[in-house]
């Protein structure tokens, strides 16, 4: 058995036919390197993209919640009395008051 004097002759010959033709391999591995180890590859692309959709979510959401406390602040402005009779107790000078506590609740 004798060695080959050159050992990359052995693994070209080896490959399919259309990788030996070296400005297909060529090809092959830039596309390889853009797809896959790249900084700007495909996958961080698709991960950026759900992230991108994920805060446009959370965005949503927190803008309903905003949405939401103004809604109670406004609420709390036009009934800030009520909630301070109900509870904290306060009354005016010339009224009484009568805690009335129901069953079961």
């Amino acid at each position: 058995m004798a060695i080959p004097s050159n050992p990359w002759q052995s693994m070209w010959s080896r490959l399919p036919k259309p990788l030996q033709n070296r400005y297909y391999l060529t090809l092959v591995v830039f596309l390889f390197i853009l797809v896959f180890l790249d900084r700007h590859s495909l996958w961080t692309q698709w991960r950026l993209y759900r992230a991108h959709d994920r805060l446009e979510q959370d965005c949503k959401f927190y803008e309903e919640k905003i949405k939401e406390a103004r809604e109670e602040a406004e609420d709390f402005e036009r009934t800030k009395e009520k909630y301070a009779r109900e509870h904290y107790y306060m009354k005016r000078s010339n009224e009484d008051v009568y805690i009335i506590q129901e069953e079961g609740k």
